[in-house]
């Protein structure tokens, strides 16, 4: 299987003492062309080599996050800790997942929303605003 991009070791910024590499698309998939810079991950498994999953714009992606399927991160949103975005969710604006959380299937989270601890938002739920969506919830 060809990767489908690269972290770019020249191109770095350090958040809270993690470094962070920016990606480059190494082949065209989704609405991605090769070529096209994204995001930030602290490590290549932080974004799945297969499906159209993207890291955007500034959003970052550490820990150990993970981001897969056909999901999209943008604008400047942060996906920490051990938390999933799957499917065909989004997570942007200034968003924020963390913990445990899962957003999955064609949900959104955006704004200044924040979606963390054990928390799962699926299907077509929207979280936006300044909506916070913790624990167990």
């Amino acid at each position: 299987m060809n990767k489908k991009f690269e972290l770019l070791l020249d191109d770095t910024i350090t958040i809270f003492g993690i470094k962070l590499f920016r990606i480059k698309a190494l082949i065209s998939f989704g609405n991605v062309e090769e070529g096209d810079l994204g995001g930030y991950v602290e490590k290549e498994d932080n974004l799945s080599a297969s499906g159209n999953a993207w890291v955007y714009g500034n959003a970052v992606v550490s820990g150990n996050a993970w981001v897969y399927g056909n999901a999209r991160v943008s604008g400047d949103a942060w996906v920490y800790g051990n938390a999933r975005v799957s499917g065909n969710a989004r997570v942007s604006g200034n968003a924020r997942v963390s913990g445990n959380a899962w957003v999955y299937g064609n949900a959104e989270v955006s704004g200044n929303a924040r979606v963390s601890g054990n928390a799962w938002v699926y299907g077509n739920a929207w979280v936006y605003g300044n909506a916070w969506v913790y624990g167990n919830a």
